[in-house]
């Protein structure tokens, strides 16, 4: 008989270490009764997974390493036949070919537990009303988000995002509707707030007291300004498609990072060249082995690229979340443009204008000037109450100190950006206009 949903948290660290015993060992027996793991797991002992050295004799698996199968390879080699078939969840990145992995009730049911807990972890209470603009197509995260938040007792406003419900009647809807939770990518909260200051709204006197992000990074300078625009806190969480959601910051704020469900998933950090444990604190590539999502796709020890840092436990009465560990994000990217031999990283760019409380939105791009030149252009919109003017002159020159590049400013009339950005799930700051 399953669990119920809303299962009672581990009492300690111990009771966690007893549920990966026998997590991982369902997990092994699991991917043995795949085709292609049938080779590459008979040298493991079942009997000693709680060895770190023997299960560190399991292979590392990885995207490329799905995406080298054909479709007709992946399903009936890869995947385990799907009883009682649910759906198929999109896998998350943004290159190369996604891959769509089946879940039967049995997932659906885990899956709707490691969602369904993120509201307990933010102290939501049931009656309370939400708002969900996370897109509701072939990625899970909005539904899931979404059917879990029923679940648990709140009243949801399933309106996906702008290419679903336009971003002005989003607005109307929580102004109306009276949501006390927004849920959202935090670039489309960004968007929301520079449309509305374009509208001479303030989302910040409304009802909304608590944003739950997902499905993008997060960084300090872009959470404190959705704080400024909308006047609420914010909490970021984490999951990838793979196992399911995995981590919430909690009530004690963003500092810890992300409590992880160590009971539902075996988490790893490694170095990303030896796959050798790293030290607590230090950055390394996170490996999950789902324990309980597992039912048609057997994943085990998977890389999935993150650079992150784990502090073990501490255990505190007064949160009955401290008995997971804590996961931080490194935040490090190869998105750059480079500018006449200067490289400037995206998201240290998008930090830097965001720590402006007088620039709104903005947008990068590079040209090429008749001259064959590259040419950096940024457009920004700025507060309906300060002097545009003067804020753009100002930021072309702290861009020219802190990146030793001047840019082309152009000051774009409110509002322009949100209606370019309207059609895109994920708002293009950073365009390459060289042809």
């Amino acid at each position: 008989m399953r669990p119920a949903l809303r299962r009672p948290l581990p009492a300690s660290v111990g009771a966690i270490a007893a549920i990966q015993s026998a997590g991982k060992r369902r997990a092994v027996l699991q991917a043995r009764r795949a085709p292609y793991f049938k080779d590459k797991l008979a040298h493991v002992d079942i009997n000693r997974l709680d060895d770190p050295a023997e299960w560190a004799r399991l292979p590392i698996l990885d995207k490329d390493m799905l995406r080298a199968l054909t479709d007709a390879q992946f399903y009936n080699e890869f995947c385990l036949p799907a009883a009682g078939l649910s759906e198929f969840w999109r896998s998350g990145g943004s290159t190369g070919r996604p891959l769509f992995y089946p879940r039967n009730q049995e997932d659906m049911h885990h899956a709707m537990v490691s969602f369904g807990r993120l509201y307990d972890c933010l102290g939501l209470a049931p009656g309370e009303r939400a708002h969900c603009s996370f897109p509701l197509g072939i990625h899970p995260v909005g539904q899931m988000l979404a059917r879990s938040a029923q679940t648990w007792g709140l009243g949801v406003n399933w309106a996906g995002a702008g290419t679903t419900t336009p971003s002005g009647l989003q607005l109307e809807l929580i102004e109306r509707l009276r949501p006390t939770l927004w849920m959202g990518m935090s670039s489309y909260g960004l968007h929301l707030a520079n449309l509305a200051d374009a509208q001479g709204l303030s989302l910040a006197g409304n009802s909304v007291t608590t944003i739950m992000c997902s499905a993008e990074p997060l960084s300090e300078a872009k959470r404190a300004k959705l704080e400024r625009a909308w006047g609420a806190r914010v909490r970021d969480t984490f999951g990838m498609t793979e196992a399911g959601m995995m981590g919430c910051e909690d009530m004690d704020g963003p500092a810890q990072g992300f409590r992880v469900w160590t009971d539902l998933h075996c988490i790893e950090v490694l170095d990303p060249v030896t796959y050798q444990p790293v030290a607590e604190g230090e950055v390394g590539v996170l490996v999950v082995t789902p324990m309980f999502t597992n039912n048609v796709t057997p994943f085990l020890r998977w890389n999935s690229g993150d650079l992150v840092t784990m502090h073990a436990a501490v255990p505190d009465a007064a949160n009955p979340f401290s008995v997971f560990p804590c996961l931080k994000h490194a935040h490090r990217t190869l998105g750059f443009f480079k500018v006449r031999g200067i490289n400037i990283n995206h998201a240290e760019f998008e930090d830097f204008i965001f720590s402006d409380p007088r620039i709104n939105d903005f947008k990068a791009e590079l040209h090429a000037t008749p001259q064959g030149l590259d040419m950096f252009k940024v457009s920004i919109e700025t507060r309906r109450d300060v002097d545009g003017a003067a804020a753009a002159l100002a930021l072309r020159g702290a861009v020219k100190q802190r990146f030793e590049l001047t840019p082309e400013l152009e000051l774009l009339p409110p509002g322009t950006l949100a209606r370019e950005f309207e059609a895109s799930i994920k708002a293009p700051r950073f365009v390459d206009k060289r042809g």
